[in-house]
C-alpha cells in the first residue's frame, strides 16, 4: 500500500484531543451537578438523558473524523506485476563523475549540467530500456536495464564526484562495463557518453571498436568549454579553494571535443557539444529517430489504484448517523434497561 498525501496522517491528532475535549466537559458538567445538587434527583429531573448516547456519538464522530483523514491521505493499492510488451532500443548513460566536472565553466557546473541533460533526454523517451553508469579513473554501474524511468532520475540525481574513488578519467573502462548492461542481442543498442572529455587513460578507441563489434553506437556529449575554468573546492557550499597540481598551480580544465569525437567516430555514432541543451535534445531525437526499434518485454507493477473514495464513503455514512443520534435515550433500548438505568424509587 502507498499513501498519496502522508502530510495529513498529522490530522489524526485532533482524535485524542477531541476525546481530552469530551472527558473535560463531562467532568465539568458533573461538577456543575452535585454544584446543583443531588446526582440521583438531577437524574429524575432530566430522564429522557442518556449515559450511553454521548459517548456513542462521540465514537461515531471519530469514527466519520478518521475517514475523512484517511480519504486526504489518499491510500493506494497496486502490487500487481504485469509483464508488457514495448518497442524501442537499450540506452546506456555514461556519466563522467570525475572532479573536473565539478568545474564551473557552464553553470551550474559541469556535472549538474550532464545531470539536467540525461534527465532531459529521458523525458522525451517512450518505450525504450534505460541504464547508468558513472565512471573517472574506473566505472561504476548506478543503475542496470529497466524502463522505470523515475528510478532512473532518482539515482541519476544521486551522482556526485566521490562515488568513484579513482582519480581522472579513463573512457575504455567506461566502455567496457556499459558493454555489459546489453543483454538482449536482438535489441538495438546506444550508449551516450557525457564528459569534458579530459581522459587520462588510453585505449579509449579500441574499446569503442570492441563496443561497435558488439553492434553498440556510441554518442558522445562534451560538457565544458575549450577556455576552460578552475575546479573549486568546497565545504558546505563555501569556496575554501581550488585544486592545484604537483607544482602548486591552480588547475585550469578544458573541453578536449577531439578525444569524444574519435570515440564516437568509430562506432559511426556522433558528437555533440552540450552547452546548448536545446541542440543536444534535437540531435539525439534525429538520431533515435534513424535507430530500428526492437519489440522487447519488460516486467512492471500497474499503477497504484487510488481508494480515497472508500474512506469518503465510509466518514459520510457515519456523518449521517451521527445526525440522527440524539443524547436522549431510545425508547425500545430503555425497556431493555442494558445499563440498569431505570431503577426503581
Amino acid at each position: 500500500m502507498e499513501l498519496d498525501e502522508k502530510k495529513y496522517l498529522y490530522l489524526l491528532f485532533i482524535l485524542p484531543l477531541l476525546v481530552l475535549v469530551f472527558l473535560a466537559n463531562l467532568y465539568w458538567k458533573r461538577k456543575k451537578q452535585r454544584e446543583f445538587g443531588d446526582l440521583e434527583m438531577v437524574k429524575r429531573l432530566s430522564p429522557e438523558s442518556s449515559v450511553f448516547k454521548p459517548v456513542l456519538k462521540l465514537g461515531v464522530l471519530l469514527l466519520a473524523l478518521t475517514g475523512l483523514i484517511l480519504g486526504l491521505v489518499n491510500p493506494k493499492i497496486g502490487t500487481k506485476m504485469e509483464t508488457v510488451k514495448r518497442e524501442g532500443i537499450d540506452i546506456v548513460f555514461a556519466v563522467d563523475v570525475s572532479k573536473s566536472m565539478l568545474s564551473e565553466d557552464v553553470a551550474p557546473n559541469r556535472l549538474d549540467k550532464s545531470k539536467q541533460i540525461v534527465s532531459q533526454i529521458i523525458n522525451q523517451l517512450g518505450s525504450d530500456r534505460i541504464g547508468i553508469v558513472a565512471y573517472a579513473g574506473s566505472a561504476f554501474p548506478v543503475l542496470p536495464i529497466t524502463t522505470d524511468y523515475s528510478v532512473a532520475k532518482m539515482f541519476l540525481q544521486s551522482m556526485n564526484t566521490d562515488m568513484v574513488s579513482s582519480v581522472g578519467t579513463s573512457f575504455n573502462e567506461a566502455i567496457k562495463l556499459s558493454s555489459t548492461y546489453f543483454d538482449d542481442k536482438k535489441t538495438s543498442k546506444l550508449l551516450i557518453m557525457i564528459s569534458d572529455g579530459e581522459d587520462h587513460n588510453e585505449g579509449a578507441e579500441e574499446a569503442a571498436e570492441e563496443a561497435n563489434k558488439l553492434g553498440i553506437k556510441i554518442i558522445t556529449i562534451g560538457v565544458g568549454t575549450e577556455k576552460g575554468g578552475t575546479i573549486p573546492l568546497k565545504k558546505n557550499g563555501i569556496i575554501e579553494g581550488f585544486k592545484r597540481d604537483n607544482n602548486n598551480e591552480v588547475v585550469i580544465t578544458k573541453l578536449v571535443p577531439e578525444s569524444l569525437t574519435a570515440i564516437a567516430k568509430a562506432t559511426k555514432g556522433g558528437y555533440v557539444n552540450g552547452n546548448n541543451t536545446k541542440e543536444v535534445l534535437e540531435y539525439i531525437k534525429n538520431a533515435l529517430n534513424n535507430i530500428q526499434k526492437t519489440e522487447f518485454e519488460a516486467t512492471e507493477m500497474a499503477d497504484f489504484q487510488s481508494q480515497f473514495q472508500w474512506f469518503l464513503g465510509f466518514a459520510f455514512v457515519f456523518l449521517f448517523l451521527d445526525i440522527f443520534l440524539l443524547e436522549r435515550k431510545t425508547s425500545w433500548v430503555n425497556k431493555l434497561n442494558l445499563f440498569n438505568e431505570n431503577k426503581k424509587v
